[in-house]
């Protein structure tokens, strides 16, 4: 508030030129007992639906963007994450599910997708880090200048793609209650850190407003 003078960045949302980009809502997190199962991602359902009906409405775009990466005998084509970040118990699992065709592929069931909907797969934390997807790409044929980020890790994968896209100089809504992380704590520093640098953050209520 002492920096710029206002809470919200955004009084208003062109909504024919916003697309809601959803990351990883995909059986790999939201399922139970799966290998990186985010529990809270499943209580996020409604409001993605919800927001995702508006927008189409209004003329926008919604975009499925969900985690893949290439395994082979045990080993992936993100070593790094692979062999560092992921215990030896869960490795296996892990990478099965995250392959391109894999049933941990599959957007999570209870969420609404129309045949105007675009989806797209990712290799890395952020949609938008160069050789991940072609989500900047589409977003550019499409002239989208607004993004609406839901879905799992708000910290994580979530917040790596709205910094991403702030840098590209989209402008960025993280939906505050259209995400979920491993803990409240986790959630609320990461649109914390959004709303400081990065974006705006808002309802799905307060976002249907500013249409």
């Amino acid at each position: 508030m002492a920096r710029r003078g206002k809470l919200h960045l955004f009084d208003s949302i062109d909504a024919k030129r916003t697309a809601l980009v959803i990351i990883d809502m995909q059986k790999t997190f939201c399922e139970p007992g799966a290998p990186a199962e985010v529990p809270s991602s499943r209580s996020i359902i409604e409001p993605i639906n919800r927001l995702a009906a508006a927008l189409r409405k209004a003329g926008g775009k919604v975009i499925w963007c969900t985690h893949a990466n290439v395994g082979v005998d045990d080993s992936s084509d993100w070593r790094n994450f692979f062999d560092n970040f992921v215990s030896d118990n869960v490795r296996s699992r892990t990478i099965e599910s995250l392959s391109p065709g894999g049933s941990g592929q599959e957007i999570w069931h209870e969420l609404d997708v129309d045949d105007s909907d675009i989806k797209l797969f990712k290799n890395r934390y952020s949609a938008l880090i160069s050789g991940s997807s072609q989500l900047e790409r589409v977003l550019r044929s499409l002239d989208i200048d607004t993004l609406l980020i839901c879905g799992t890790k708000t910290n994580i994968c979530c917040e790596s793609t709205a910094r991403d896209a702030m840098m590209l100089d989209f402008k960025v809504v993280m939906v505050s209650d259209g995400t979920a992380a491993l803990s409240d704590q986790e959630h609320r520093v990461a649109l914390e850190n959004t709303i400081q640098q990065f974006g705006d953050v808002l309802s799905v209520d307060e976002i249907t407003e500013r249409f």
